[in-house]
């Protein structure tokens, strides 16, 4: 393979017999700009090592199973090459997503992030710009104000501390200068946990407006049951008293809540 081979990775951390593994596969082999590919799991099946031959992947095997943070931490762990994309096992990438983003990240030295737009799918349907998405629009441009890279903290906070800004399967990671480790005790807000403790750091952050992913939506996804049990409540409410005084924060915890209960 040619072209950004030997600077970014996809690495795809895979939980049971995803029904959209191959989708997610076919659409990293089809980048205009090549990358590797892994597939990580600590539950491997029948058929994923011929799945993974077939787009070109590794396939990683690890007995460290038993949390999301821990299995995306894993699989991060198998990456070696300076920039790495956590590709979840059900979402679609555009064909010009490794192109566009690895432009951008070899801007400028100091990128530590990049992130772009995208798009929900449900039901294999790509939806328009839903009421969530235009209100994380907004944060972002809170913090970019109209410009591409950001480094100062303040501005990089300013996208963070009214909710998680930041999809995961949109970000690059700079992974030679500033590698992310997520925490393994959370269950719905590890990601906006990592961003922000990467926002406190040096490194820039980097917004590529383009939609250039597709982030598919389960009706019946951990996050639910997150949002059923609590748990979801509990960790947005530890997530918005890092940046504001309890009482405000735990008003902006059940704003947040409206959201996404109903």
């Amino acid at each position: 393979m040619s072209g950004s081979d030997a600077l970014h990775s996809f690495v795809v951390p895979a939980y049971g017999r995803s029904p959209y593994l191959a989708q997610c596969l076919a659409s990293l082999r089809s980048q205009t700009r090549q990358s590797r590919i892994v597939i990580s799991t600590s539950t491997p099946f029948d058929g994923l090592d011929e799945l993974a031959r077939e787009y070109g992947a590794r396939v990683h095997v690890h007995g460290a199973g038993g949390s999301i943070g821990r299995d995306w931490n894993q699989a991060l762990a198998t990456v070696d090459t300076p920039w790495a994309t956590l590709a979840h096992q059900d979402d679609v990438y555009l064909d010009d997503f490794t192109c566009r983003t690895m432009d951008v990240a070899l801007s400028r030295d100091d990128i530590a992030l990049v992130m772009t737009g995208y798009r929900e799918l449900l039901d294999d349907r790509a939806m328009g710009l839903t009421p969530m998405l235009a209100v994380k629009r907004a944060l972002l441009e809170s913090g970019f104000v109209g410009r591409r890279c950001v480094s100062a903290p303040g501005a990089k906070q300013r996208i963070l501390r009214f909710g998680c800004s930041v999809s995961c399967p949109t970000v690059t990671l700079r992974m030679d200068r500033a590698p992310v480790r997520f925490r393994e005790d959370l269950v719905v807000n590890l990601d906006w946990d990592a961003w922000t403790r990467l926002a406190h750091g040096d490194g820039a952050f980097a917004y590529v407006r383009e939609v250039l992913m597709l982030h598919r939506i389960h009706r019946g996804s951990e996050t639910q049951a997150a949002v059923r049990n609590g748990v979801r409540a509990k960790e947005d409410l530890m997530m918005f008293e890092r940046f504001w005084p309890a009482p405000l924060a735990g008003l902006l915890a059940r704003a947040y809540a409206s959201s996404y209960e109903g």
